[in-house]
């Protein structure tokens, strides 16, 4: 995710996008997704259900493909509301009952097994009254989310921003720590993280570097960048990961990126279809945009 103070003063009107796409090992999914479905299009994705007149970013399906989570901005706080798919079309959304609504809960991203990982800015303690974002994540167990978990050996005294998971349960996301918004990523040891690592300099910047996806076989990550030469404020860029090593990222050009912004890139669990949010219009793009990059 973005810079929460400045996304809430600067952005006015983010519509989420998807585009028809393959890639990564295909789930069983319901036969959910709305009609017309984008073929070389890049379509807006549930007009006036998900994207409206205020600030809505971020989406994530549930598994089964008949759950649709994002993210709005509420009452001066950020909202994870959900659609459902009942009775053959999508539900207005509401505010999804799992998430503790006294805070701001922001960027939520559904795991293999089925757990919800998300940023909140909620005290991690009664003195604790620093401001920032951490991540958290719930357990499905019993057809529903339990209680919000702090990830300790994740989070720091920073803001820690969006987080993706691989399949084998590592996970990638942003971070201040440092002094610098730069991706980091965790391996998953067991049921614990090891120490998290900053991707290094063929990844970061001097600029900021956040909102990670990273493919369920960890073959590429797409994030935002701001760093000189992109078309907008923020452009989105891909990087291969080529035996073990991550490759030069290459700004994913104007058939996805705009004058405007592009962030929180997600994957549908079947593989069909790629998501991004972005402060813009409705751009048309080639089903196989992931495919261009492959020749890197």
């Amino acid at each position: 995710m973005r810079k929460i103070a400045i996304a809430l003063i600067a952005l006015q009107l983010v519509g989420v996008f998807l585009i028809a796409c393959k890639s990564g090992k295909p789930k069983t999914m319901a036969s959910s997704y709305p009609s017309p479905a984008p073929d070389t299009t890049a379509l807006t994705f549930l007009p006036g259900i998900v994207t409206s007149d205020t600030l809505d970013f971020n989406a994530t399906f549930f598994p089964d493909g008949n759950t649709f989570y994002f993210t709005r901005s509420l009452n001066k706080k950020l909202t994870v509301l959900q659609s459902r798919f009942e009775n053959g079309q999508w539900s207005q959304p509401v505010i999804a009952t799992a998430f503790d609504t006294a805070f701001s809960n922001v960027d939520p991203f559904i795991a293999s097994d089925s757990s919800m990982y998300f940023i909140s800015n909620r005290a991690t303690s009664a003195s604790d009254t620093i401001k920032d974002y951490d991540i958290y994540r719930m357990a499905w167990k019993d057809g529903k989310y339990g209680a919000a978990e702090r990830l300790p050996e994740i989070n720091s005294d920073s803001t820690e921003y969006y987080v993706s998971l691989s399949k084998n349960g590592n996970i990638y996301f942003s971070s201040y720590r440092d002094g610098n918004l730069d991706l980091y990523m965790a391996q998953k040891q067991g049921d614990h993280y090891l120490t998290p690592v900053n991707m290094g300099k063929v990844i970061n910047s001097v600029s900021d570097e956040h909102d990670p996806f990273v493919a369920p076989d960890e073959s590429y990550i797409i994030y935002a960048s701001d760093r000189p030469g992109g078309l907008g404020e923020a452009d989105l860029y891909i990087s291969l990961n080529k035996n073990g090593q991550w490759q030069t990222p290459v700004n994913m050009g104007s058939r996805i990126n705009t004058p405007t912004y592009e962030y929180c890139p997600n994957l549908t669990p079947d593989g069909k279809y790629f998501f991004f949010s972005s402060e813009r219009n409705v751009k048309w793009i080639n089903a196989d945009v992931l495919k261009l990059y492959n020749k890197q």
